[in-house]
């Protein structure tokens, strides 16, 4: 692949572009199980390209066919606690992969509390996986780290298919040191937030859903239902997997995976910060804090692993009818949702949902045909997104997806494009229009198109990282309180090597930019 600097794709302007790739459809965010997990599908078909011929690639030989046995790749990602069955599932739908393109398939899911510490481990100590979903808390470290395999060329010999159906403006913005180590999940690029709120108490405390704004917004409106609830109700819940999401939105985190570092979006200047020194970040976390404090967040948020159901108020990435997915996941009747976000680009949203082929894999080709496989082939894609046909859904007579159970928890978005996946029942059917509109009508972040390179700050980008994940759990749920605890942090932040961070990434961005 010819390696083409997305500040080039920029200068040909965003909106020529967007409709000529990455507008044709687009998916959900994700990154937690808040987000959307769904797509439409209007017409559905079986029918695959066969990827049975030997690539031209250096080292494409079968090995299938080289040792006389199915070649099973290990699949590591995220998601929730997997059902007792879940692995039967997967030899199930393996018979269909070995059919398709020869090979089988282990998945494993870390669970969302755990999936960092989870994938840093595997990384580190060199077991053995052939694909990782990746985003962009991980993906450029890992890469520095040597984990990946270099994909540019191979993608396009070994996988045309594949390379042609995901836009180029998404290869673009996996780059890392103009190479790329992962595929793109092809859905919605952009990042638009909503704040959502069950019905049932819209009416019963008249709440005008227009007036919820940001988090500043709510304040009186949870007020107003604690109080009417009583003290063992919490209209906030929040755990480790799910603390507030997009509490950085403002800031563009330059693909870094540093939640302390960040550009304001609409900071012509682009200068890089501390966001824990910034005054609306430390304005909203006082505002959780005293959530926490006048028990309007749920006092074990901070410690908490699993999601509870039925929750009241929730926030996600999305669109507007991704409403119907995060009612399904919380099994409420209706959630009023109001946009408080959005949409934007940043190179971080196109690096929100990506699988990496293990530079270590024994089947690296294989790995490749198993992502374009879940990106071009429907049947296939249906069975990652909900399971078994017969056991977890069944199709409609026109052609949508009715659940059967609900305890299928690998999350859609962690596996390839939404817009060759079904309908779920009860879904808009027109929802893919509601995203291409959002990304029609998407802002740039001044930084679209920057990643920081860590090749020169690895020791102190883990060490700020591990600073972090000390302080997080307590800092976005509202645990701590901020007066004390953010100096403190950021303090040790500083000690672990923040500002030798922020020193680069200037010099990196004036340079890119210049």
């Amino acid at each position: 692949m010819k390696k083409k600097a997305l500040s080039k794709l920029l200068a040909l302007g965003m909106t020529a572009v967007m409709a000529a790739g990455l507008l044709t459809g687009c998916g959900d965010k994700e990154g937690d199980p808040s987000s959307a997990q769904q797509s439409t599908q209007e017409q559905k078909t079986e029918e695959q390209s066969s990827q049975e011929e030997s690539s031209t690639a250096e080292g494409s030989e079968d090995t299938a066919k080289t040792d006389g046995e199915v070649p099973t790749l290990v699949w590591w990602t995220v998601g929730g606690t997997p059902a007792d069955d879940f692995d039967d599932a997967i030899a199930r739908i393996s018979d269909y992969t070995e059919e398709k393109i020869g090979v089988r398939l282990d998945v494993n899911i870390a669970g969302w509390s755990d999936y960092e510490s989870k994938m840093n481990n595997i990384v580190n100590t060199g077991e053995y996986f052939d694909i990782m979903f990746v985003n962009n808390t991980n993906y450029g470290k890992f890469v520095n780290l040597g984990a990946f395999e270099n994909i540019t060329d191979k993608v396009q010999s070994v996988t045309p298919d594949l390379y042609g159906f995901i836009p180029e403006l998404l290869w673009s913005g996996v780059q890392v040191h103009g190479n790329v180590y992962a595929v793109p999940t092809y859905k919605d690029s952009s990042l638009t937030q909503f704040y959502y709120i069950d019905d049932n108490f819209v009416k019963k405390y008249s709440i005008d859903m227009n007036t919820v704004k940001d988090i500043a917004s709510l304040d009186s409106i949870v007020r107003r239902v604690k109080e009417g609830e009583g003290k063992s109700f919490y209209p906030i819940k929040l755990n480790q997997g799910a603390l507030w999401n997009g509490f950085f939105n403002q800031y563009d985190g330059l693909a870094s995976g540093i939640q302390a570092l960040g550009v304001r979006i609409d900071d012509q200047e682009r200068k890089v910060v501390c966001t824990l020194e910034q005054e609306d970040i430390l304005a909203d976390l006082e505002i959780l804090h005293q959530w926490y404090v006048d028990g309007i967040i749920n006092p074990d948020a901070n410690v908490v692993t699993e999601d509870s159901k039925g929750n009241m108020f929730g926030n996600a990435q999305g669109w507007p009818s991704a409403v119907v997915t995060w009612q399904t996941l919380q099994g409420v009747e209706k959630y009023d949702a109001v946009k408080v976000f959005g949409p934007l680009y940043t190179t971080e949203t196109i690096q929100g949902s990506m699988n990496a082929v293990s530079v270590n894999s024994k089947y690296k080709d294989e790995a490749l045909k198993v992502l374009e496989l879940i990106n071009t082939d429907p049947k296939f894609r249906d069975m990652c997104a909900y399971g078994v046909e017969g056991d977890h859904f069944e199709y409609t007579e026109d052609g949508f997806v009715k659940r059967l159970r609900d305890d299928w928890t690998w999350p859609g978005y962690t596996q390839g494009t939404f817009f060759i996946m079904s309908n779920q029942e009860g879904a808009d059917p027109n929802q893919w229009e509601e995203v291409k509109k959002q990304n029609e009508e998407a802002t740039a972040s001044s930084c679209l198109g920057f990643a920081l390179d860590v090749t020169n700050i690895q020791n102190e980008v883990s060490n700020v990282n591990t600073v972090w994940d000390k302080y997080k759990f307590d800092m976005l749920t509202g645990a701590s309180d901020p007066a004390t605890t953010v100096p403190k942090c950021v303090e040790e932040l500083k000690a672990a090597g923040l500002d030798t961070i922020i020193a680069e990434a200037q010099k990196q961005i004036d340079e890119f930019f210049k």
